[in-house]
């Protein structure tokens, strides 16, 4: 599996589906991340909405797992 990090950009290859920090690259990247959520750097634009769910089935798993 490829990760691109959402943080920093680095891309690494072959990646095992079981990558702690997935789809960062680190954790300190994930940690800066996170960080950003608590500075209200990201904000989510509006509420999940039903519809979300049936574009990104996995999407409120995701959500969960990375807090």
């Amino acid at each position: 599996m490829r990760i691109v990090c959402p943080t920093c950009q680095k891309i690494l290859e072959d990646v095992a589906s079981d990558f702690g920090p997935r789809p960062f690259c680190s954790m300190r990247c994930k940690q800066i991340d996170l960080g950003n959520w608590f500075d209200e750097r990201y904000v989510i634009s509006r509420p999940i909405e039903p519809e979300d769910l049936e574009e990104d089935p996995g999407l409120l798993e995701r959500l969960y797992k990375e807090n």
